[in-house]
């Protein structure tokens, strides 16, 4: 029998693997994006001063580079190694599905990385260091490969959504794959907010300038780049929605809290506000206002967002073939992969999982539990957590009143159909069913009994 190549499943208790990996990226994503911005800003701001003479605009380059190294290259050298082993041992066929799609594109990502390092380095310890021609030479160099870099891996997160071209399933091919309508408006749309980042990090250096002249130049500048690329952000983020799969409109609709959208656009109407006190009055911009703002970006403004871009493409992580859980949902002739739903739907998931011990490949009456906590962890925890914390506690989605019956009913009936709009087509065997129904009743008796004990009242859970 042909087992399901899916490898031991990483439990975090506490919060759940996915918000760890959610996180870490959302951090990444502030360090990097605004690594991005700061590059193609130091382009512009480098042609200003060899183009006008206006040395402070170099040495402006030169405060915000230093502040970058630490703000966005060291930081962002831990959270980028900290995505990549979190998403692999969260998520291995995710990342094996992207790597084997993609290897060389990422190799091209890290070439044009490296020069983006070397050249933040270069551009702020060459200044007045090397002729002007050459400093600006770098400060372009720097700027595009900083954007390259981007452009890359933007290709790469759309594809996680899905696939460029329709006929990357049956052709193959990263072009294919990596190309589509949604790349293009993700990358607008990041383009933009990332200036906005850019503007808001900026400030922190701005706002200590001596020069109160330069001081209030600066900040305006950072202010009229702000204002801009945040209503240009928004206008983009219409355009992004309008290339996204109709099931990804679904679950935007069904899934995302009501509130998501007025409190987006309440957080960017904040920001817009920000920029335009501080256009008004640069003098009111200290440095620990900035840092505030940052902050307030990346809690309010990059973590919503970032979740819904993880939502709306459930329930798969890859290509629209790799579900959540790991199992493939689909064949890919192009890559000559086929669906596992058939092999569960034969044979069981416990008998095709590999890493299982043999005692529970049997669903008996002493064991029923244990065989369903070993269903839960491969087929929900990437999802939903399997304590009462973390994302989205797998008890809560079942009433107080719910038998094992009734879980297990629910479970064949939306499970095996592949009905359900959020969650991956499982197969269960009716023992297995059983099994998992019988675990989820433990749990809800659990969260329960910790309620009581707490004298906090008893919270009727949402269904699927």
């Amino acid at each position: 029998m042909e087992m399901l190549g899916l490898y031991p499943v990483w439990f975090e208790p506490t919060l759940g693997s996915g918000w760890i990996i959610g996180i870490i990226a959302t951090i990444h994503v502030l360090f990097s994006h605004t690594s991005v911005g700061a590059a193609l800003v130091f382009s512009y701001l480098a042609v200003v001063a060899y183009r006008k003479n206006r040395p402070e605009l170099l040495d402006y380059i030169r405060r915000y580079g230093l502040f970058l190294l630490v703000f966005s290259y060291v930081l962002g050298s831990i959270t980028g190694p900290g995505i990549w082993l979190s998403t692999t041992v969260g998520s291995p066929r995710g990342i094996s599905a992207l790597i084997h799609s993609f290897v060389w594109k990422w190799a091209t990502e890290w070439v044009f990385f490296v020069i983006e390092v070397i050249g933040v380095y270069m551009i702020v310890y060459l200044v007045n260091k090397v002729d002007q021609k050459t400093h600006l030479r770098i400060s372009i160099i720097f700027g595009l490969a900083s954007y390259t870099t981007m452009l890359i891996i933007i290709g790469i997160l759309s594809f996680m959504l899905m696939p460029g071209n329709e006929n990357w399933y049956t052709e193959g091919g990263y072009l294919n794959g990596f190309y589509g309508a949604n790349t293009f408006a993700q990358l607008a749309m990041r383009t933009a907010f990332m200036f906005t980042m850019t503007a808001v990090v900026g400030g922190i250096v701005a706002s200590s300038i001596k020069d109160i002249d330069f001081r209030k130049e600066m900040v305006r500048r950072l202010a009229i780049l702000g204002l801009v690329a945040t209503a240009a952000g928004l206008g983009l983020f219409k355009w992004y929605l309008s290339t996204i799969p109709a099931t990804a409109e679904l679950v935007m609709e069904n899934r995302l809290p009501e509130y998501f959208t007025p409190a987006l656009i309440s957080v960017m109407g904040g920001i817009m506000a920000y920029f335009a006190a501080t256009l008004a009055a640069p003098k009111l911009l200290k440095p620990a206002i900035a840092g505030v703002m940052t902050v307030v970006i990346l809690v309010f403004g990059l973590w919503p967002e970032e979740v819904a871009r993880e939502s709306i493409r459930k329930p798969y992580v890859a290509g629209g073939y790799v579900y959540s859980n790991q199992v493939i949902g689909r064949d890919v002739p192009g890559l000559g992969i086929h669906s596992e739903i058939p092999t569960i739907e034969e044979h069981g998931f416990t008998n095709a999982l590999i890493f299982l011990p043999e005692e529970l490949r049997t669903v008996t009456d002493s064991n029923k539990e244990a065989v369903g906590q070993a269903l839960a962890l491969n087929t929900c925890s990437n999802c939903h957590s399997l304590t009462d914390t973390g994302i989205r506690p797998l008890a809560n989605y079942f009433g107080d009143d719910s038998s094992e019956s009734d879980i297990a009913a629910y479970l064949r009936a939306a499970l095996s159909s592949g009905t359900t709009l959020y969650m991956p087509q499982i197969p269960l065997q009716q023992d297995e069913a059983v099994a998992l129904a019988s675990f989820i009743r433990q749990l809800k008796d659990q969260s329960i009994a910790v309620a009581a004990d707490q004298g906090n009242p008893i919270t009727v859970s949402q269904s699927h």
